[in-house]
């Protein structure tokens, strides 16, 4: 099942460039457009083939492109051609079409699959969700001109891993309509000059612009700023550059109602925890995994529209508890696969890597300035200190998370070395985790897994 090899790695790596790039900006924007045209890992077995390369080829050397060059690659990239099912579409005045139903008059009795017509659902959620947004004035009869203009956009023999085509036999022949504008018969092109209308249309500008605005400042943006950013849009031929400078140049984004107002989605939340923890990831398996249990599997979203960047989405009793057991459980280093050294990013202890220390005053504010940028309330510093004594935290987040269990009563072995080894008779390789350095291990899970680190 090679599939299952090229899946997994996949997801692995994409969230390795979220915890690792050191281009920020490009991997949240690369992040946006994954999720703006969103495609689904489990559609069939050959949709892992084509996700490396919608990753690395199309989505992440466009990310802070112009918009119409990134959708003429995704419209073209066999991952959504394969995903929408456009590699399919046939138009019923084709060549194909024609030779279908002539095999079907000449062989009445004769076992054939029956053709394949017109497939909508890349030009509808090419204008509803990729585009112009459902409320862009566009019209059923739109999206049936739409998909004849995409016939013949195919995949050749997608069962071997093949690359997008254009089947000249597949597509509709005749002049189409699409929001008022008359396109001409031109194969291939057609698909272009529809691309072309929607990437240079003012609702297209409004809808991009919008998005962008809930994802970076807040779930309810300003309508002077995202109409701001629509301008320049327009103005920059849809340069996502300047519709980004421009948003950063707003007062709106510096307004304190909206300063740390967002909340983390379970992707940024479980990034920003790995960042800000420092943690060393041998294996991206177990996260992977964690995301799943966190609610948002990487390229897990079953329906096209991606996953929402609101707040209403993750707010839950449960999704909150959820949290917290995996900061519970990667601060004390029962993830499998991923390590963290408090005391060593606090730069505490007795200097040697790992040293066991007992917090004091001095090292918690420390730590809470380590995590949240700045010292926690007193709101967030009394439910903590609540929080610490109770016995029953960490073995309902190890249970939760289904973490490795502790080797030894009341102790951790830790792989310090070049390898995650787990073998407590290899000296060097492994050091325990001393009674010490829990009260340090569970305080940090606890601010993690505070309402101060849920907001970015």
């Amino acid at each position: 099942a090679p599939e299952r090899v090229v899946g997994a790695e996949i997801l692995e790596s994409r969230l390795e460039r979220d915890v690792f790039s050191k281009r920020q900006l490009e991997a949240v924007m690369t992040d946006f457009w994954l999720n703006h045209f969103s495609v689904y890992l489990r559609k069939n077995e050959n949709e892992p083939y084509y996700l490396p390369a919608y990753e690395r080829d199309v989505i992440l050397p466009n990310a802070l492109g112009r918009f119409e060059n990134l959708l003429v690659k995704v419209a073209q990239s066999p991952a959504m051609l394969m995903y929408l099912d456009n590699w399919e579409s046939v138009g019923p005045n084709s060549v194909q079409a024609f030779r279908a139903q002539r095999a079907e008059f000449m062989r009445p009795d004769a076992k054939r699959q029956p053709p394949k017509g017109i497939n909508e659902n890349y030009a509808r959620e090419l204008m509803e969700l990729h585009t112009l947004g459902v409320n862009g004035g566009y019209t059923q009869q739109d999206v049936i001109e739409v998909a004849k203009c995409f016939t013949g956009w195919t995949i050749d023999k997608p069962a071997q891993g093949g690359g997008a085509m254009f089947d000249e036999n597949r597509h509709e022949p005749g002049t189409k309509t699409v929001l008022g504008h008359k396109i001409k018969e031109n194969g291939q092109k057609e698909g272009l000059e529809v691309l072309h209308i929607l990437a240079t249309s003012p609702a297209t500008a409004h809808f991009i612009s919008q998005k962008l605005a809930v994802r970076f400042v807040s779930d309810d943006p300003a309508a002077a700023l995202v109409n701001r950013m629509a301008a320049a849009y327009l103005k920059s031929d849809g340069n996502i550059k300047m519709v980004l400078l421009t948003m950063y140049r707003s007062p709106e984004f510096w307004s304190p109602q909206v300063y740390r107002a967002k909340l983390k989605t379970p992707v940024e939340f479980m990034a920003s925890a790995l960042r800000a923890s420092g943690a060393d990831v041998k294996s991206p398996l177990p996260l992977v995994q964690a995301m799943d249990r966190l609610g948002m599997p990487i390229y897990g979203m079953l329906t096209p529209q991606g996953y929402s960047w609101k707040a209403d989405e993750w707010v839950s009793s449960n999704a909150l508890i959820s949290r917290m057991n995996f900061a519970l459980v990667l601060s004390s280093n029962r993830m499998m696969g991923v390590k963290t050294d408090w005391p060593g990013l606090l730069g505490a202890g007795d200097g040697a890597p790992g040293a066991a220390v007992t917090p004091d005053a001095t090292t918690e504010n420390r730590l809470e300035v380590a995590l949240l940028g700045e010292p926690a309330s007193d709101r967030t510093r009394s439910t903590v200190l609540a929080q610490f004594g109770d016995p029953t935290a960490q073995q309902s987040a190890e249970a939760a998370f289904k973490a490795r269990p502790a080797m030894e009563t009341e102790t951790l072995m830790v792989p310090v070395g070049g390898r995650a080894a787990l073998n407590p008779k290899r000296p060097g390789r492994d050091r325990p985790v001393t009674v010490q350095e829990q009260p340090l291990n569970t305080m940090a899970g606890l601010l993690m897994g505070s309402p101060e680190f849920q907001r970015r």
